[in-house]
């Protein structure tokens, strides 16, 4: 068994607040450059450098270093003078010249601008009181708003799973009929319902196809059970045998318990491809395809645009 890989140690904004000031001491600087000094002086490793937000459109590095410019704005000890350019004001060289061992949001707060500005931030912070203040303080707001959305995703996940748990055979085989189908299977709901509906041992078993010619086929089992009623690896093995007796080389097994160890193992080392789904993994797909759920709210974030002030 391999070692598990080091964790990515990526400053927060606030421990960024200090070098951003410091590196516009000696006059206007593009954000894009300090973003790439401070990771050569913090020594920055290519996985810390690379690692992205889960938009996949910043890396976490860059966001907190904006971050970090954005609230010495707010205090007033740097100014935007263009597009991604700042410089330091005089008040921020003032602050350097205090020698500060840190700048962070208490330091900050002593100022009126800063007050005002997390005066007018305070009733967000409010939405979010279920995260330590540790947790917040060390998070930009774009952190705290995806980890108040991870939270809110994890409980839906679980509200869905015991949802589908407790209800009848019929509805299980109606939501893996209605899953598929946003996940690009079955052709149309007619094709995919007859395919699925062979109901029988607390689930549905049947074909379905790939694409909607029919060119090929994917065999598919499904195991509604209750938490503690794992999947072992004799149902895996059964499973296989059912793949052989159909001349099927693929199969998908769904359940909204768990697979042991040894199931999973299994499902690995045999001839065929046989993919396990169990019941967070289901959530997941329910919540990321809407079956199940729909959107309550969309909160709009918005940003300066640049070329509009160009």
């Amino acid at each position: 068994m391999t070692d598990a890989a080091p964790a990515v140690i990526i400053p927060d904004y606030q421990s960024l607040m200090l070098p951003v000031l410091n590196s516009a001491r000696s006059g206007e600087v593009r954000i894009g450059a300090v973003v790439q000094a401070l990771g050569d002086s913090l020594a920055l490793s290519e996985a810390a450098r690379a690692t992205l937000l889960p938009s996949g459109r910043q890396t976490l590095f860059a966001n907190r270093v904006h971050w970090a410019k954005t609230y010495l704005a707010k205090a007033g000890l740097v100014e935007n003078t263009r597009r991604g350019h700042f410089r330091i004001t005089p008040r921020g060289s003032e602050v350097l010249a205090s020698r500060p061992e840190r700048i962070d949001n208490r330091f900050l707060s002593r100022f009126e601008e800063f007050q005002q500005f997390t005066g007018r931030t305070a009733s967000s912070s409010e939405e979010v009181s279920s995260l330590s203040t540790d947790e917040v303080a060390d998070q930009t707001p774009d952190e705290v708003m995806r980890t108040a959305h991870r939270q809110i995703e994890a409980a839906l996940a679980q509200d869905l799973l015991d949802r589908v748990r407790a209800a009848p055979p019929d509805f299980f085989e109606r939501l893996i009929v209605n899953l598929l189908l946003a996940m690009g299977y079955g052709g149309s709901a007619a094709e995919a319902g007859r395919a699925l509906g062979r109901s029988g041992d607390d689930g549905v078993d049947g074909v379905i196809d790939q694409d909607a010619l029919g060119l090929d086929r994917v065999y598919i089992q499904a195991k509604r059970y209750n938490a503690g009623n794992t999947v072992g690896p004799g149902a895996i093995r059964d499973f296989f045998g059912s793949l052989d007796r159909h001349k099927a080389a693929k199969g998908l097994f769904v359940t909204t318990s768990t697979f042991t160890a040894s199931a999973r193992e299994t499902a690995d080392y045999l001839s065929k491809r046989i993919v396990l789904i169990d019941g967070q993994h289901l959530t997941r797909l329910m919540i990321r395809h809407s079956i199940g759920c729909r959107i309550e709210e969309t909160l709009h974030v918005k940003r300066v645009d640049e070329d509009f002030f160009e």
